[in-house]
């Protein structure tokens, strides 16, 4: 059961040992614990240790799952391009998806990364029949009359900046809100917005490498 981020973790405090969360980054929540213009930050919601610190990042207009470590190896291994590893995305579009649409997402687009032209790797994509099941948002997307606003669940092997957002641009439906649910074996599940969970070494290693 996740438990909230205002909820006391037994010695949360102690720095140095190795320690491991998996946490659920709220909307418009900035990926770092340092204060940042006046805007909400992790440190607002999560209580860690002080040498805790985010492995990658969710840009704030994006929610989701997110890991918090000290453990500089487990760093290095997620964030490496050499070290490919999938995360899945929820997308909501702005539009009426079509399956050439997809197809195109499947093979790679091109996008604008740091004023360069890059084609994405291929990927899985699919158009969800049904909206998932997900916390709901605050606020929440500006729907239009008769315009769907339909998920695509992607799953990437690599991460740019602002990559699913660009790669749904790309083919026309812009990204309306982006979730990421899971990242190798590690998922959301039934989490909400602000919760927080520890893992032990062994099991993070196993759901994210196997091991």
């Amino acid at each position: 059961m996740a438990t909230k981020a205002a909820t006391t973790i037994v010695n949360i405090d102690i720095c140095g040992m190795q320690r491991y969360f998996i946490i659920y980054k709220p909307y418009l929540v900035q990926s770092q614990f340092s204060a940042h213009e006046g805007k909400q930050t992790l440190a607002d919601f999560f209580k860690v240790p002080k040498d805790m610190y985010p492995v990658g990042r969710l840009d704030a207009d994006s929610e989701g799952l997110l890991i918090l470590t000290n453990d500089k190896a487990l760093n290095h291994r997620l964030l490496h391009p050499s070290f490919a590893h999938e995360r899945m995305y929820w997308a909501q579009v702005d539009g009426a998806v079509t399956n050439e649409a997809i197809s195109n997402l499947e093979k790679g687009v091109t996008i604008n990364v740091d004023g360069i032209m890059y084609a994405t790797k291929p990927c899985k994509a699919k158009l969800l029949t049904s909206e998932p099941i997900v916390p709901p948002r605050t606020p929440p997307i500006r729907f239009r009359k008769d315009i769907p606003a339909p998920w695509i669940e992607l799953v990437l092997t690599e991460g740019k900046n602002r990559q699913v957002r660009k790669m749904t641009a790309a083919i026309g439906f812009p990204t309306l809100r982006l979730i990421r649910n899971r990242i190798e074996q590690i998922m959301l599940s039934d989490m909400q917005p602000g919760d927080m969970i520890e893992l032990s070494k062994s099991s993070i290693y196993k759901k994210l490498f196997n091991e």
